[in-house]
């Protein structure tokens, strides 16, 4: 109460005597309140706002957080707001205050190298936990391990007899695991390039996803799950080369597989169900309302679990046991009080938003999509879902409610991947078309059309510690673009451009995550 009280002095707030104070609730994203209603004057916009809220949480270092009600965010003074959107003020007006990233990721805005390579499509590319290192993979059946400073290939990893279809880093950043067409696993050693042991051979058919065990739960990291259109899910382990259990259940292809922060598995399927199983490979639950396809799922924690133990800091570790310490409470942090949520994605152009552990129902049924969902992503922070449709947008819905709040169009054909910045500000697409879009959260619009593939995009990724995107596309190339750091924060900005003759095929690097969508190629094979 006494907060409270020198919050109103603060403000220089008079509820007795003033006509223009309006009755406000503050709320958290999940609904808590963060105590009593209050009086705010009208003249009071965000920076007051922040200002009552860090005292109110009794902050010891000032946090930058932003404003929404209704879903919009609030960017003026409260009165301007009222009268733009014909608010009454004689009910309480409910703000949710969301915290923001300390750090700010600028937008790419041009290519910096075209790195030739390949000699077939990049079908994959993903960051290293810590942003250092690229990873890609390829029709040509190789794993390429790419030089940031130089935009060179480091490794190429040979070992796979067909495409190479899927590519994950354990969030220790230690082993680099990579599935094919021919249904083999294959995991590298990146310092080295070289194979960690024999392949991991079960699966008949060829690998829809791979996703390694949280770091928080059993360091260091040596198991994955694997997904398969031979309607499979496998556990694997690293360091004794073999499977652990095998995840039967689903009567069709199981197109999407993850780890969740809680031990749980979940598998995503062609059979129009979703799958909930234990690290043991017990099934404990299934998700039922999908009329089609189960395309992709996401989880609320995905890039905190990701990541593991790095952050934007580029602290490291000396031992497992402190990079799970610290991966632990990196995650509590993120996660709260609130169970993890999980979207799904699907064929019957609709996403469910989920949380799986409590209920079998849906918390949310999104719907607005004119085809099929080929890919979902929560962002960073887990306040936004986006998706990305063979209709040629990408809608942006509030993450926790499931609440409609943009779309955003411009792409000229099906937009295959998305991947979020680390400050949740941005948020890219990578599109049949040929090319990338970066958009803005904050004002939903496009913030730069990133031109530069010849053909199709087919894998896009956004580097943890925001400093590259990469891109991959069917003119068998890799895009970068890194950034120029201001601002005392993480920039992008521009780079000289060059390219490299090694292979014949192209890798762009941007600012950018590898997705789990399907390409129109694969759509027509599966």
């Amino acid at each position: 109460m006494e907060v409270i009280e020198q919050s109103k002095e603060m403000m220089e707030l008079d509820p007795k005597t003033s006509s223009n104070n309006v009755m406000c609730q503050l709320t958290d994203p999940e609904g808590q309140p963060l105590g009593a209603p209050l009086y705010l004057p009208q003249s009071a916009g965000p920076p007051q706002l922040q200002q009552l809220v860090n005292q109110l949480l009794c902050n010891e270092e000032r946090l930058p957080y932003a404003f929404y009600i209704s879903d919009q965010e609030l960017v003026v003074q409260l009165g301007s707001y009222l009268q733009k959107n014909k608010v009454s003020v004689e009910k309480v007006l409910c703000i949710v205050y969301q915290p923001q990233a300390i750090f700010r990721i600028r937008p790419v805005n041009r290519c910096s190298a075209t790195i030739a390579g390949h000699t077939e499509a990049v079908l994959s590319v993903s960051f290293s936990p810590d942003g250092k290192h690229l990873a890609s993979g390829s029709g040509d059946t190789t794993v390429r391990l790419w030089d940031l400073t130089t935009q060179t290939p480091l490794f190429t990893c040979t070992g796979h007899k067909n495409w190479v279809l899927y590519i994950a880093w354990s969030p220790d950043g230690k082993h680099l695991a990579s599935g094919s067409k021919s249904g083999e696993l294959l995991t590298w050693d990146p310092q080295t390039g070289k194979l960690s042991g024999k392949p991991l051979m079960g699966h008949k058919k060829w690998i829809t996803g791979i996703s390694w065990e949280p770091i928080h739960l059993t360091a260091p990291c040596r198991r994955f799950v694997s997904s398969s259109k031979d309607g499979d899910a496998r556990i694997w382990d690293t360091t004794l080369r073999r499977c652990l259990h095998c995840l039967s259940g689903h009567t069709k292809t199981v197109t999407c597989v993850k780890w969740g922060g809680d031990g749980m598995i979940y598998t995503g399927s062609q059979d129009c169900t979703i799958k909930i199983w234990t690290s043991e490979g017990k099934l404990i639950r299934e998700l039922k309302n999908h009329a089609h396809w189960v395309n992709s799922l996401a989880l609320s924690t995905e890039y905190t679990l990701r990541t593991g133990a790095f952050d934007h800091t580029g602290r490291t570790y000396s031992s497992p046991e402190e990079m799970k310490e610290a991966a632990l409470a990196k995650y509590n942090k993120m996660k709260g009080n609130a169970p993890e949520r999980l979207v799904s994605g699907s064929d019957d152009f609709h996403l469910y938003l989920w949380e799986p552990l409590t209920s079998k129902q849906p918390k949310a049924h999104l719907t607005g999509h004119q085809q099929l969902v080929n890919h979902v992503y929560f962002s960073p922070d887990g306040q936004w879902v986006a998706s990305a449709s063979f209709d040629k947008s990408v809608k942006l819905w509030n993450g926790i409610t499931g609440n409609f709040v943009a779309s955003f169009r411009g792409h000229v054909g099906p937009v295959y991947q998305i991947s979020w910045s680390a400050d949740s500000r941005l948020l890219l697409s990578g599109s049949k078309d040929s090319t990338l879009k970066v958009w803005d959260i904050r004002t939903k619009k496009l913030k730069q059309d990133l031109p530069g593939h010849a053909d199709e995009v087919f894998a896009v990724d956004w580097s943890p510690d925001g400093e590259k995107v990469a891109s991959g596309g069917k003119d068998r190339g890799l895009s970068n673009e890194s950034p120029a750091s201001g601002g005392g924060g993480v920039g992008c900005g521009q780079a000289a451009s060059q390219v490299d003759e090694g292979h014949r095929g192209r890798l762009g690097w941007r600012v950018g995550r590898q997705g789990g969508g399907r390409t129109s190629g694969q759509r027509e094979e599966r």
